[in-house]
């Protein structure tokens, strides 16, 4: 099952480690998935001495991870191979405490403040790109309190459970019996939500002191990663707070206009971020962070987060990037993972021989409906301009499959269900002025971003759909704060641009401080 090359890998991977570690299997002896998990399992401990398979039968397919035979409380009902094969070797170098996603002290002491018990379910497919952070965030999560526990589904082994849930959408997270979180998401995030559902003890080692940097940026996207290396390459001490290194790089599949790089895929241009930015020694990562408010102390901006944390330096680079826009309609928060949905690469499967709508005309919503033509029985794509946006070749291509219908200058007006599901979209055809009722399965939502500006826009100018406005080089109204990318009001939202822009910031940040625009100091 596993390659020659893939166990070099596991045995480098695996040689540090310093406890002992058991698969602990529980599988019908008839179970389809039998053969599968077991193979799978005793080849990934077979990388290992420190690593074994105890297989015990029972009902269903499960294993326990064990460690020093104590139970890490990390489950999974699943052959977590695919996308979750990573998920499974974080989970044990984890529970060594050498993984490579364990957050940093502050954000650690706030999961051990969750109030307990925390029961996790995390239902998730294995074609999921999304599936993996969340579940390796929630795995996270689980070693560092004793209060939680997490298991892992694979709903195509668990199709009736599934249903009898209702799930439509993974990531499906469900906490101590009741739906939580459905689809993509980070550590910080998550973390935040379960914070607000089961409360958190108040830390008393918490520090008080504040981090002072020469620079502050605001966004670990591609802009903000290029703001902080070239700020560091002027000797300059920053502090990078974000929520996750890539933003939402992270949710793309794949790319093929960042120039010299032919194809990449957005996971690994966010690993590619991470690395660079840890090349430099001055550059200080504070990732699983939310802004929440920012202010001025004098000549300092201040930025504080949530957990109480804050952020101080003369100069500020905002770079927060942009989310995913919705619809803001009738039935679409109720409707969310049991007929709306966003990603078509997660929850396409969910699909299969049915009609789906995508709302959007641009490259994004054009990509999801090509993508989805090959899943389902027809796919209507929903334009609300008078023709489509995307670029040429993506139009074409649409154009050429045969259960594509494309409706232009259509206003969707309300989700509409039965209560348990999503049944049919309202839209109103804007030149006819008529209304009408769409009956579908599903519908994609990819109507484009909306800037991350919400903690700046009481301080700095904004237009109207909340973009900060900046001059040519990236400046602001107020000396000293800066703004890239997606965040500002710069007219193309592309990747390179984005990085840039980045460069132009810290670029115009350093030269406002030599000038004497940026006061000096002294920490």
């Amino acid at each position: 099952m596993l390659d020659t090359s893939l166990k070099e890998q596991l045995t480098q991977i695996f040689s540090g480690l310093e406890a002992d570690y058991v698969f602990d299997i529980t599988v019908h002896p008839q179970h389809d998935s039998r053969q599968e998990l077991i193979e799978l399992l005793e080849e990934t401990a077979a990388c290992s001495d420190r690593i074994s398979c105890r297989v015990h039968e029972g009902e269903g397919l499960e294993f326990h991870l064990l460690k020093n035979e104590q139970d890490t409380r990390i489950c999974f009902r699943a052959v977590p191979n695919g996308h979750e094969f990573s998920s499974l070797l974080l989970a044990v170098l984890n529970a060594d405490g050498k993984g490579k996603n364990l957050p940093d002290e502050a954000t650690q002491r706030r999961i051990k403040g969750l109030q307990g018990p925390v029961s996790i379910t995390t239902y998730m497919s294995l074609s999921c790109t999304n599936c993996p952070d969340v579940v390796q965030a929630l795995n996270v999560i689980t070693w560092l309190n004793p209060n939680v526990s997490h298991l892992i589904v694979d709903g195509a082994l668990f199709k009736e459970e599934v249903g009898r849930l209702n799930i439509q959408a993974v990531p499906s997270v469900w906490v101590n019996g009741e739906s939580f979180h459905i689809g993509r998401s980070s550590l910080g995030e998550l973390l935040e939500k379960l914070e607000s559902k089961v409360g958190t003890a108040p830390s008393s080692d918490a520090p008080a002191e504040a981090h002072r940097f020469d620079v502050l940026v605001a966004g670990g996207g591609p802009a903000g990663a290029s703001a902080a290396i070239y700020s560091a390459r002027k000797g300059l001490k920053v502090g990078l707070v974000a929520g996750r290194i890539g933003g939402q790089v992270n949710e793309t599949v794949g790319i093929e206009n960042l120039i010299s790089v032919p194809y990449t895929t957005g996971q690994t241009l966010a690993a590619n971020l991470h690395t660079h930015l840890s090349h430099h020694k001055n550059i200080t990562i504070f990732d699983n962070r939310r802004i929440e408010s920012f202010a001025l102390q004098g000549a300092e901006k201040q930025l504080t987060v949530k957990g109480g944390e804050t952020f101080l330096a003369p100069a500020l680079i905002i770079a927060t990037g942009a989310s995913w826009r919705k619809l803001n309609v009738p039935g679409e928060a109720e409707y969310i993972g049991r007929g709306v949905a966003f990603c078509p690469h997660c929850d396409g499967p969910f699909y299969q021989g049915k009609h789906v709508a995508v709302i959007g005309g641009g490259n994004s919503g054009v990509e999801a409906a090509i993508d989805l033509a090959g899943i389902c029985a027809k796919v209507t794509v929903l334009e609300f301009m008078e023709s489509l946006k995307a670029d040429q070749v993506l139009q074409d291509k649409l154009f050429s499959l045969p259960n594509v219908e494309v409706q232009t200058a259509v206003q969707t007006l309300e989700v509409q269900g039965n209560g348990e599901a999503m049944t049919a979209l309202r839209i109103k055809h804007r030149q006819e002025g008529t209304e009408s009722v769409l009956p579908l399965d599903g519908v994609f939502v990819q109507i484009g971003l909306a800037a991350n500006s919400q903690p700046f826009a009481e301080t700095l100018e904004t237009n109207r759909i909340g973009e900060i406005l900046v001059d040519k080089n990236c400046r602001t109204a107020l000396p000293g704060v800066y703004a890239a990318g997606d965040v500002s009001d710069v007219s193309y939202k592309q990747i390179i641009i984005s990085m840039g822009e980045g460069a132009k910031a810290a670029l115009s940040a350093f030269e406002d401080k030599i000038k004497g625009v940026i006061p000096q100091i002294r920490n």
